[in-house]
């Protein structure tokens, strides 16, 4: 009896400390690998990039200036560029070189001197610069003297002045570069000119040597790592009032808009011809969405011809102008954005959508039939309609979330859940779609989920450019959980929007670096398997496993979102598994700690050797991602 009463004793104190302490008692995790779900489909490791805040301009493409063709009247409050000195600065209308302006620098004495200027440009020591302007010179050409130097914020010159020889005529372009003897983080560059006469400045550019087709290469290297199968672009809700004939051709005389969803200025350097060096580069796959807003059917298919045409189509005869002769072959091809939205350009009812959804479609298909078609949908009423209405006319159907942060009540746990659940509704929404309407039956129009993330909290990193933290990585682990479970219904996901903004890489001005939740995603389209195998977990642990496409390899995802260490037993059925394995971790001390590309980086992914036959505990971390690889053995 007392022998009882201690072992009963002994087993209540065990209990408490496994709730109270740092550990909790050990679970069991059943992996079941003869159940097995349709392949993982390497699209859902996709991404998206929109014109927007700093996710193009200044993360991934190179250039170091704002407004480099003038869109802004130097002097003005929404100018980077301003008067420098006591000169006389105007703007040209008549004579400009792009836009509506151009500044014009006035000589009015024979020692007359004017300059324009803008800081805050960052330069990094022993590393070279190589830019270009635009001018036109008028007036006494021999007295003309123009230079552009590099100072300090606080005025003392670092550089010699870089002296531009002086022609009389029409607009010519003249090169410089200089090597920065130091790290600089709020450099001045100053356009000065002195004589008799004026000096027109068309468009200036400056860029790192070590930029890559323009495209800035520590953000590259990244997005190397990152590996996203394909991308969607330009937009979002750019897209909808977005010509894209603006984005092709000479850069420098490429007209620069007010963009026309989001602040700030759209200079039209990264077009779709850019857009498609960016997917070469990157080994990747181009998604691109049309304008439906305040676009056409015409306009939409002549973009179409221009990606996919021969040279013989009038638009491909135009891209070869442009450098490229061969066709793009662009698969993916959206049929505009969000266009139930009243915040979207051109919003409009789901029947009038349905009506130039099926028109754009019906173009498409008898220009290309290789197209893949992707229709705007939202769940409920206006899927109805569309599912309904457009089923012949799409081979996807598009669907967004974003979720919040819930304030301070929300725990972590519920936090992570939120992604996951979202996923899961709008699965359970369209296997309800399918049993219900007869213009399903046959079809197997899956979901393109190609804009999804969190989006909460200050803007750090310009325009909707949010910060995040470990909970936020283990959240978009969870994420790609769902979509594992549900592989039979989601073809495509697009991260949003990869850059900066709400974005899993985030820049300063002179280095790039992975969010906590760049992190998960690198490490799950690395090492995670494709073929989705039965699992069954304890709460609140999330756990996926697939096998690779050659069975060799187990591959199993944990999410313990809470602040304790978990020992999970781990119960592998139908297959046995050697004793030589993988571990990927990225862990959190806090579930608040971050990355940030002006400091060292604080998280990672940590990998090490372990010796299991994957039927023992596994320890897991408090507020961590692991992944475990097993190799198979062979009868």
């Amino acid at each position: 009896m007392k022998k009882n009463l201690f072992y009963l004793f002994v087993m209540a104190f065990l209990s408490v400390l496994s709730v109270s302490g740092n550990v909790f008692a050990q679970e069991t995790v059943t992996i079941d690998t003869s159940k097995q779900g349709e392949n993982i489909s390497p699209y859902i490791y996709g991404q998206f990039i929109e014109h927007l805040g700093r996710c193009i301009n200044g993360g991934i493409w190179a250039e170091m200036f704002e407004d480099r063709k003038f869109y802004h009247a130097v002097g003005e409050k929404e100018s980077p560029w301003f008067v420098f000195g006591d000169g006389v600065v105007t703007m040209n209308e008549k004579d400009a070189f792009v836009g509506k302006h151009s500044p014009e620098l006035m000589l009015e004495q024979s020692d007359g001197y004017a300059a324009i200027a803008q800081k805050r440009i960052a330069v990094v020591k022993n590393k070279t610069y190589k830019g270009y302007i635009w001018l036109k010179c008028d007036g006494d050409v021999k007295s003309i003297n123009v230079f552009v130097d590099y100072m300090l914020a606080r005025g003392n010159i670092t550089l010699r002045p870089m002296s531009i020889p002086v022609n009389k005529g029409d607009y010519y372009k003249h090169e410089f570069e200089f090597e920065s003897p130091q790290d600089h983080y709020n450099c001045q560059l100053t356009i000065s000119a002195n004589g008799k006469g004026s000096v027109l400045i068309g468009t200036i550019s400056l860029m790192p040597s070590d930029n890559i087709q323009g495209m800035r290469a520590d953000t590259l290297a990244l997005l190397k790592e990152l590996d996203s199968p394909v991308y969607r672009w330009p937009g979002g809700n750019f897209v909808s009032g977005y010509d894209w004939n603006d984005g092709i051709g000479d850069r420098d005389r490429r007209p620069p808009r007010k963009n026309p969803a989001w602040s700030g200025v759209e200079h039209n350097d990264f077009g779709l011809d850019e857009f498609m060096a960016f997917c070469k580069y990157l080994g990747t796959e181009p998604y691109i969405a049309v304008n439906t807003g305040n676009g056409e059917v015409d306009n939409a298919v002549a973009e179409l011809e221009y990606a996919n045409g021969s040279i013989d189509t009038p638009q491909g005869k135009r891209r070869a102008e442009n450098g490229h002769a061969e066709p793009y072959a662009v698969k993916f091809w959206g049929i505009g954005n969000e266009m139930y939205g009243d915040w979207q350009i051109g919003h409009m009812s789901t029947e009038e959508y349905a009506k130039k959804h099926n028109l754009f479609a019906e173009a498409f298909q008898k220009n290309d039939s290789n197209v893949i078609l992707v229709a705007v949908g939202a769940i409920g009423k206006w899927d109805e309609t569309i599912m309904r209405q457009c089923a012949d006319h799409m081979n996807l159907i598009s669907e967004h979330f974003y979720v919040g942060d819930g304030g301070p009540e929300r725990s972590v746990v519920e936090h992570v859940n939120t992604v996951p659940n979202a996923i899961k509704n709008i699965a359970n929404a369209h296997r309800k779609y399918r049993e219900e309407f007869p213009e399903l039956k046959g079809k197997d129009i899956k979901i393109a989920m190609d804009e999804w993330n969190y989006w909460y909290g200050p803007h750090v990193f310009g325009e909707l450019g949010t910060r995040y933290f470990v909970k936020d990585g283990l959240g978009i682990a969870a994420g790609l959980h769902e979509y594992f479970r549900n592989s039979d219904i989601y073809y495509m996901a697009n991260y949003a929007q990869t850059v900066n903004v709400i974005g899993c890489i985030k820049t300063s001005k002179t280095n790039a670096q992975f969010e906590t939740t760049g992190l998960v995603l690198k490490l799950y389209r690395n090492e995670f398997g494709t073929i989705p195998v039965a699992v069954e977990s304890p709460k609140p642990f999330d756990v996926a496993a697939a096998l690779t496409d050659d069975g060799k390899t187990l591959t199993v995802g944990i999410i313990n979102p809470t602040d304790k260490e978990v020992s999970l037993q781990m119960l592998i059925k139908g297959l046995k598994v050697t004793d030589q394995n993988k571990r990927f971790e990225i862990v959190g001390k806090n579930p608040m700690d971050y990355n940030d590309p002006t400091q060292p980086q604080k998280i990672d992914i940590v990998e090490s050797n372990v010796k299991s036959d994957g039927n023992g505990p596994v320890s897991v971390a408090p507020y961590s991602v692991t992944l475990l690889k097993f190799s198979v053995s062979t009868p």
